[in-house]
This record gives structure tokens, C-alpha cells and sequence, in this order.
């Protein structure tokens, strides 16, 4: 039988004499390259020089030592006849185990002075090929990878008489294929800084930008922070403004929601997203004269189209919560949208395109610094998509389902009659809760959220939460509520803090009272108790979605509260049955659909 050869090329020498000592005294013949053959040579053990088989010496400055079919052959060559003749022809003895772990490149990156030269050299070539070679041929070839391995080898080794088996070699194969994918990402990586990112000049930039460097994450310390894709390019570009870690979730989750609004719905849409779930959206409705005045753009000049009515709508929904909101649409931007997007607190907009009109309006807002995107409409996302929490990667299908009329067939309610219109709001609804924090509930009406309950552990509470919000945003068309005598020069925001602490019915005290009061001409009635009631009764035909079964029928009878006379939820709790009759009692439309839809 012949003597089993390992080949050694090493970077890191930790336990590397250890290793060698016990290779050479189990019989095994040592060949090494470069410094590694050196050290071991040094220690006193007797190893060969690769340069001894190849019949050819390390060249271009040490790129190349172990590059040459005398070692690849001698590594991949199968236990099969056809191969051990192509050895032997060739007069090439086969490995058996190879030691090898690669130049520091994420070492040598970080250091602060490292040039682009420096990056090069060590670009590990043929370390990385001999990784691979061994790796794919485990079957019979052991690769040692990382030196933690060295001791456990040793020990199967002598104890297999040269053989550590199977599974121990399938192990050192992952490990060694895990190091090369960890080591060429480091590389792309860095390139992709270096030759496509897009702070760089156009000089610099070597194609098309697939990265975006961020001044960090979800919060200041967070840093470094990047966006980047790994193909193609970044299907988004900044036309003004710097986005930031928190924008870029925003955006992108916003846009997916009113890109799914539009084609499900073949009208133009909108959003206002904050920290990862809508405040609200829509879908290009008209506004009458009232919705006009609730939503703050009755005294708009420009003609509003349907985009910017999808705005108002998506933005009026829940002021308070779209303040400082992300907005995403699903056409071009148009100048009645802009004008209104000027007039509100925002941190930023993506949209499939600008008119010239509406890009000068919105590059001018927050002094030149508001971030406008543009966003690919062609753009696909990959199918398969990973994050990770905690070290650890989770991946999982893309939630890809479509939502259109036929998720609301199945109705199990006496009362079956469903409305076109009442099927426009279910899909606004359960298409924001596609993009909403579970548990979420969501009440909608006229083509627009009225009321979400995000993030909450319970489902009544989402219920109760959404609820809530539909009916301060149904009290806020109170007339009462329209003509509040607000002074000459109170500001937008100012009268939308205003107007929540009145129709919610907060008690103020003290200088908050004052504070408030000063807002006004002359004094202000509060609404009573009767009056929120009487005119709650008014509101009919609203919509509501739940992204998960109502566990309890509490939930039915908290939704017909605020106007809901169309429900939409999945089957599958043990309480069905006893929702269905809360539905019945108030005449409510429940369609049971196949769905779940949460979202983390």
C-alpha cells in the first residue's frame, strides 16, 4: 500500500508543528509549500517541498506554488479505475490530506491605511483552489481547514489507522466550503465599495452602483451601515437627500404595498409608512368637499388627480402617526402631490418617477436635504429571502400571494351581500396588513386605512387599537370639528395635535391647557358624550381585515362599534363558529378567507 500524502499550505502556523509531528509519526509523507515547509523543516521533521513534485518552483513572487495538475490531480483524482490509470500515466502519487487556510484578507481591509494594492496581494488564489479541491473530493480526501480541527484529526486518524471516516471528513468539507463562500464575500465586498457604490465619482465607478453606504443603522452607534445587492444594481437612486438605515425599510416595504395596491386595484396609490408599518394608505379615490377639509387640501390650487387624493387620504388617515412619515407611491409623482407632501413634516418619498414640476418642489424641501428615491417599477425582488437575528440566518420563501376579489368569496354570514366597493376596501385592508407588524387589524373605507393596530400580542387589543383610530378620524369630520376657530398662523402640525386632543377628548391641565386654548379664537365647547355618539351611528359600510383568525368573537362586536359592516379574517379558530354569530347579530358581511398574512 502506498504512503498516504498530506499537503500542507498554511497561513495561520497556529499548532501547525503539532499537526506535523503527528502526521510523520502516524507514516504519512509531508509536502509543504513556501513558509510552511520552512517551519516544519525548521522543527526538525522531514517534509518535501511541493516544487518537488510539480518539477516547477514558486514564481511571480509566491502567486504561484501549488497551482499545477501534479497537486489538483493528485487532490481530485476519484478511487475509480479510469482515474487512478490518468495518475499513473501522468506519474502522479494522490493526497490523501490537505492542510490549508488562507491569507487575511478581512484583516488586512480593515486596517485604516490599506490601499487598494494591499487588498490585492492578499487575494488568497491558490489556497482558496486547494480548499476546494480537497472539499469536493471528501469522499476521499480529508481538508483541514482551521487549526481547532488538528487534534480531533490526529486522534480519529490514528484511532481509524488511517481513516477517520466519512462523516469527520464531510464535516471538514462543509467547513472548508463555509470558509471559501465567508472569504469570497469579504472580497466582493470590498470591491463592491471600491467599484460600485454610489457615493463615487463617475470617474470611479466601474458599472452600475450596487451598494449605498449609510451613515449607520436603526440608531447613531449603529455603524457601519450599507444597502447593497449582490447583483444587477440597486433598484433604487437618490435624487436628493441622504437616506438612512430606517428610510431604506420604510421605502422599500411601502413601495411593495402600493406597487401590490395598483395592480390589484389598477389605481394609482399611496402610503405613509412609519418604523416599518403604515400609518396609512390609499388608493386614488376623489375627495368630496368634506374629505377635502378633513384632509387638510381644500385650499389647494392645483387640481387634485388621483395620486395626490391617494396621498391626502393615506396621510389624513392618522396624522399624528404620519408625522415624519415615509411616503411611498405607485406612479410617477405628479406637482398636486408634491404641493401637498411640501406642506407636511416628512422624512422622505419613493416613487417610480418625478415630473420636472414636482421634483423642483420636493428638492427644495428641508432645505435641499429631503430624500427623494427612484425606484425601478420593473424592479422583481429575489424569491428566496434571508435576514438574520442574532448571529443566526432565517430564510424563507418571499411573501409573493396576490389579494384580489376571490380571497372574499367564501362568505359564511346570512347576510351575503358584498359591494364592489366594500371588495376595494377589503383588498386596501388586507394588503396593509401584508406590510404591517403582526398582529395587526385594519379598518378601511372609501379606498383608504381609517384605522391600524400594529404589533400587538393581542388580538382584541389590535382590534380595539384600529378601532380607536377609525373613530377619532371619523370624528375629525364632525362640522363641529371643521369649524374649530384656529388663529391666523397656527401650523399644520399645530392643528393636527389640536384637533386629536379634542375629538379623543384628552384632559388638559394647566399649561397644557393654556397652551392649547391659545390656539383659538374665543373659547372652545368640548364635544360631549351624546354627540360622539349620535354622530358615531352615522358611520356605516366600513371595512375590516385581520391578518390571523379573531380568537374570540369580542372582536366582532368591537368592529361593528366603529362602522364595520364588512368583515374578513381567516378560519381556523375554535371560536368560528361563535363569530360568525356576533356577525349575524349586527348584519355584518364576514367572508372567511385562506390567508394568514403575518408579517415580522
Amino acid at each position: 500500500m502506498a504512503q498516504p500524502i498530506a499537503l500542507l499550505s498554511v497561513y495561520d502556523k497556529t499548532d501547525l508543528i503539532v499537526l506535523a509531528q503527528g502526521l510523520q509519526k502516524a507514516g504519512v509523507r509531508l509536502l509543504g509549500s513556501g513558509g510552511t515547509a520552512k517551519k516544519i523543516r525548521d522543527a526538525g521533521i522531514p517534509i518535501e517541498d511541493v516544487s518537488d513534485i510539480t518539477k516547477a518552483p514558486e514564481m511571480l513572487g509566491g502567486r504561484v506554488k501549488t497551482l499545477h495538475p501534479a497537486v489538483h490531480g493528485g487532490i481530485l483524482a476519484r478511487s475509480i479505475a479510469s482515474d487512478k490509470q490518468d495518475l499513473e500515466a501522468q506519474g502522479i502519487s494522490p493526497i490523501s490530506i490537505v492542510v490549508c487556510n488562507l491569507y487575511p484578507f478581512e484583516a488586512t481591509i480593515s486596517q485604516p491605511n490599506c490601499t487598494l494594492a494591499n487588498a490585492v496581494e492578499e487575494i488568497d488564489i491558490g489556497g482558496v483552489t486547494l480548499l476546494r479541491a480537497a472539499a469536493k473530493n471528501h469522499e476521499r480526501v480529508s481538508i483541514l481547514s482551521n487549526p481547532v480541527d488538528y487534534a480531533g484529526f490526529l486522534k480519529a486518524y490514528t484511532e481509524g489507522q488511517g481513516d477517520v471516516g466519512q462523516g469527520f471528513r464531510s464535516k471538514l468539507a462543509l467547513k472548508a466550503f463555509e470558509q471559501t463562500a465567508k472569504y469570497d464575500e469579504a472580497i466582493s465586498g470590498y470591491f463592491r465599495e471600491q467599484y460600485a457604490s454610489a457615493e463615487l465619482s463617475a470617474d470611479k465607478l466601474a458599472g452600475s452602483v450596487q451598494r449605498m453606504a449609510l451613515r449607520y443603522g436603526a440608531n447613531p452607534h449603529q455603524k457601519p451601515a450599507q444597502a447593497y445587492v449582490t447583483e444587477g444594481e440597486l433598484p433604487f437612486k437618490v435624487l436628493s437627500g441622504s437616506p438612512g438605515y430606517i428610510n431604506l425599510l420604510d421605502a422599500l416595504n411601502s413601495y411593495a404595498l402600493v406597487k401590490e395596491l395598483q395592480e390589484a386595484l389598477n389605481l394609482p396609490a399611496a402610503a405613509s409608512f412609519k418604523h416599518v408599518s403604515p400609518a396609512g394608505a390609499a388608493v386614488g379615490v376623489e375627495l368630496d368637499e368634506t374629505e377635502k377639509k378633513v384632509y387638510g387640501v381644500d385650499d389647494l390650487k392645483e387640481p387634485l388627480t388621483l395620486l395626490a387624493s391617494a396621498y391626502a387620504r393615506a396621510r389624513g388617515a392618522d396624522r399624528m402617526s404620519s408625522f415624519g412619515d415615509f411616503i411611498a407611491l405607485s406612479a410617477p409623482c405628479d406637482l398636486a402631490t408634491a404641493r401637498i407632501i411640501s406642506r407636511e413634516v416628512s422624512d422622505g418619498i419613493i416613487a417610480p418617477g418625478y415630473s420636472d414640476e414636482a421634483l423642483d418642489v420636493l428638492k427644495k424641501k428641508k432645505a435641499g436635504k429631503y430624500c427623494v428615491l427612484e425606484i425601478d417599477p420593473s424592479y422583481t425582488p429575489p424569491a428566496i429571502e434571508t435576514k438574520q437575528v442574532y448571529g443566526i440566518h432565517l430564510q424563507q420563501k418571499r411573501n409573493d400571494c396576490k389579494i384580489g376579489p376571490e380571497l372574499f368569496q367564501n362568505i359564511v354570514t346570512q347576510n351575503k351581500d358584498l359591494s364592489s366597493a366594500a371588495v376595494t376596501d377589503l383588498i386596501v385592508a388586507t394588503l396593509a396588513l401584508k406590510y404591517t407588524q403582526s398582529n395587526s387589524v385594519a379598518y378601511a373605507f372609501h379606498g383608504a386605512i381609517v384605522g391600524i393596530g400594529a404589533g400587538q400580542q393581542s388580538r382584541i387589543h389590535c382590534t380595539r387599537l384600529a378601532g380607536g383610530k377609525a373613530d377619532l378620524w371619523w370624528l375629525r369630520h364632525h362640522p363641529r370639528v371643521l369649524a374649530l376657530p384656529f388663529k391666523k398662523g397656527v401650523k399644520r402640525a399645530e392643528k393636527a395635535n389640536a384637533i386629536d386632543l379634542y375629538v379623543s377628548g384628552e384632559v388638559l391641565e394647566g399649561g397644557e391647557k393654556a397652551q392649547w386654548e391659545g390656539l383659538f379664537e374665543g373659547t372652545v365647547e368640548p364635544l360631549t358624550s351624546g354627540e360622539k355618539k349620535e354622530w358615531a351611528t352615522k358611520l356605516d359600510g366600513v371595512a375590516c381585515s385581520s391578518d390571523a383568525f379573531f380568537p374570540f368573537p369580542d372582536n366582532v362586536h368591537r368592529a361593528k362599534k366603529s362602522g364595520v359592516k364588512y368583515l374578513a379574517a381567516p378560519s381556523g379558530s375554535v371560536m368560528d363558529e361563535e363569530c360568525i354569530k356576533a356577525a349575524d347579530e349586527h348584519g355584518i358581511v364576514f367572508a372567511h378567507t385562506s390567508l394568514r398574512l403575518f408579517h415580522h
